[in-house]
């Protein structure tokens, strides 16, 4: 075979190969590369907003997971509450209930954040139809008869101004009154140096004998307790932390039927009393100036419409029973929250309002920055492995070439050797027969 037919043979051979492996390779990589790079810029484009919506709806769902969970707890410490009302009336009982009954609580010593079991209820008290304490417990221990006191006259309580023994004595079987979260206010001065609120929201219910009313007996929930269901609770993750920071603007917090804040990053925030059992200021339009100057902001939600309308909307829906999301100022701050009650009732604690409501928010300008990086680390991600997509078709064509080459140079060699040698000058002439 002519060397000139061999190359030809060698060329159409190689083509071949060219048009089935080295075109839609090379077709796939235009395609694989061109996909990824407007599957990143599209990913940037929206990922602030797909963001946005999914963490609404998530919030959302967490903040109502919170309020139920809180109604649940609530719910618990009311059949605690009529299981007191059965057992035997006894200082040894009584202290073996309260002892009972712990949960951990998070708590800070020697500068480190630990766990503990600490009891539910820092109090415990039996009260006969007159408003004589007859057994009380505090913290773990039995009063002793010298120090009990008669708590019809408010001024004797331990906040100098509760008014349970006349909200209970009145009710019918099996009813409770629920106080309003009770302690003492910690200002910003106070909170800065590690002081937090303390207090206990108080249960109680009347009892009876044969002859009718014949007293009453009350828990006072450790506030603690109640606390670290929002206390914890960053919005935006999944894990818990020891203690969340306002300053982030994500962050969950708490506020009562009566739109006190009950429960905040920022003790300061939550409404106490005076030492002389009144309760202290809320902030306002006539006086936001002053507290804010005291450093004591201490929060009722209804009063708030002055910094935004929202916040007062937010209030007003929550108080009605109902879920929702709404965005409001505060601070100069774009605040997103989402809002559930939190179902729990009593005698003083009507529907809808219910116990109060779960507010779980997070500031829009941080979280879009956040969220902006997210985009531009994704972008990344995809502009490099694009790159590296490319790069390894490139790798395989030029890879794929050669094989190519080989297999040709292969195939030609085989047909050149199926010819015996010396035939190719061989010829057939049908003139030979005619001579």
């Amino acid at each position: 075979m002519s060397e000139t037919k061999k190359d030809k043979r060698f060329f159409n051979i190689g083509g071949v190969f060219f048009l089935l492996i080295v075109i839609p390779l090379s077709l796939m990589a235009f395609l694989i590369a061109n996909g990824m790079f407007k599957l990143g810029v599209t990913v940037k484009e929206k990922t602030v907003n797909v963001l946005d919506q999914k963490s609404q709806e998530d919030i959302k769902a967490r903040a109502v997971n919170t309020a139920n969970e809180i109604a649940k707890f609530l719910t618990e410490t009311k059949k605690d509450l009529q299981v007191a009302t059965i057992i035997p009336s006894t200082e040894t009982v009584y202290k073996q209930f309260v002892s009972e009954n712990k949960k951990p609580v998070w708590v800070k010593r020697d500068g480190k954040p630990q766990q503990v079991l600490i009891p539910l209820y820092s109090e415990m008290a039996l009260i006969d139809k007159n408003g004589n304490e007859q057994i009380k417990i505090v913290d773990g221990q039995a009063v002793p008869a010298n120090k009990r006191v008669n708590v019809s006259n408010p001024a004797n309580t331990t906040y100098k101004t509760e008014d349970y023994f006349a909200k209970t004595k009145n009710l019918n079987k099996g009813e409770i009154y629920v106080s309003p979260v009770t302690g003492y206010y910690v200002d910003k001065a106070a909170f800065d140096k590690g002081q937090r609120f303390s207090g206990y929201v108080r249960f109680a219910t009347p009892i009876f004998n044969k002859d009718g009313f014949a007293g009453i007996i009350t828990l006072a929930m450790d506030y603690r307790h109640l606390a670290e269901f929002t206390d914890q609770l960053v919005p935006t993750q999944a894990e818990k932390v020891f203690e969340t920071d306002a300053a982030t603007g994500n962050y969950a917090y708490m506020v009562d039927n009566r739109g006190f804040v009950i429960s905040h990053p920022a003790d300061y925030h939550i409404v106490g009393l005076n030492q002389n059992g009144t309760l202290v200021p809320t902030l306002s339009a006539d006086n936001a100036k002053e507290l804010a100057k005291k450093g004591a902001e201490a929060l009722n939600m209804f009063q708030l419409g002055f910094l935004d309308p929202n916040i007062f909307n937010i209030s007003k829906e929550a108080a009605a029973g109902k879920t929702g999301i709404l965005m409001y100022k505060y601070g100069g701050l774009t605040k997103f929250v989402a809002y559930a009650p939190i179902k729990f009732t009593a005698s003083n604690l009507p529907e809808p309002s219910g116990f109060g409501w779960v507010g779980l928010g997070l500031d829009v300008e941080k979280y879009n920055v956040e969220a902006a990086k997210v985009a531009k680390e994704i972008e990344k991600e995809a502009k490099a492995w694009t790159a590296t997509v490319i790069f390894i078709l490139i790798a395989s064509m030029i890879i794929l070439f050669f094989i190519m080459l080989l297999l040709v140079r292969g195939i030609s060699r085989s047909l050149q050797a199926e010819i015996p040698k010396g035939s190719e000058g061989d010829t057939f002439d049908d003139d030979e027969d005619d001579k």
